[in-house]
């Protein structure tokens, strides 16, 4: 048990730390081109119907809320004007 949290502490320590960076850095750059490999770039059809996807969604969502903007604005357009009546 004391040789397991001495292990723990000296791998937690600055030294530890240093003296596993090199392998740390080397394993790292080894799963990122084993994960790159796996990569694959989208073909140009792809490319070109999850384009218009996103126009059309950004063109929707824009409607939305140019009409939710519209109707808010007219209701607190006629609030004001009902209470500068009314006062």
């Amino acid at each position: 048990m004391a040789k397991t949290l001495t292990a723990s502490a000296e791998e937690h320590s600055l030294g530890g730390r240093l003296k596993a960076w090199p392998e740390r850095t080397r394993s790292f750059y080894h799963d990122v081109r084993t994960e790159m490999k796996k990569v694959t770039a989208p073909s140009f059809k792809e490319v070109q119907s999850t384009t218009a996807v996103v126009i059309i969604t950004v063109f929707l969502f824009g409607v939305y809320f140019w009409a939710v903007d519209t109707l808010l604005g007219r209701a607190v357009d006629y609030m004001f004007r009902w209470f500068a009546h009314r006062g």
